[in-house]
């Protein structure tokens, strides 16, 4: 059993380039920053002019912990593992798991730089992992 996200018409493009092995975040064409999670108006200016840009994927740990409990019965064989929010060098952070090293090993400043995996038929989420 695996978590998978709910797809919605407004995080359809983020998933469906997940899925291709690309990260993307919203931008907005008022103002030109960038966030994530998707929302319906720029957070900044709050303009609907928004489209989406592929991001280079490097990243650096901004908030980390390591979850030694199962919070889902999905979850249960990958105890412990960790949750961070991850600070892109584009700027906006988005909440992931760390993988490619022991929990205990994620600092925060941590390099990190995206990976995909596959989880489920046709579902590859973005991971983060040391560079």
């Amino acid at each position: 059993m695996a978590i998978v996200p709910g797809m919605t018409e407004l995080t359809r493009p983020y998933w469906e380039n997940a899925n291709a092995g690309r990260l993307v975040t919203q931008r907005c064409g008022t103002c030109g920053r960038g966030w994530h999670p998707p929302l319906p108006a720029c957070p900044h200016c709050h303009g609907t002019d928004l489209g989406w840009q592929e991001v280079c994927g490097d990243g650096t740990v901004y908030s980390c912990t390591v979850v030694r409990h199962a919070t889902h019965a999905a979850l249960a064989d990958q105890i412990p593992y960790v949750i961070a929010i991850v600070e892109l060098a584009e700027g906006p952070r988005l909440v992931t798991g760390i993988t490619g090293c022991a929990p205990g090993e994620v600092r925060v400043g941590m390099a990190v730089r995206a990976c995909f995996r596959p989880v489920a038929d046709g579902i590859t989420l973005p991971y983060f992992e040391p560079t």
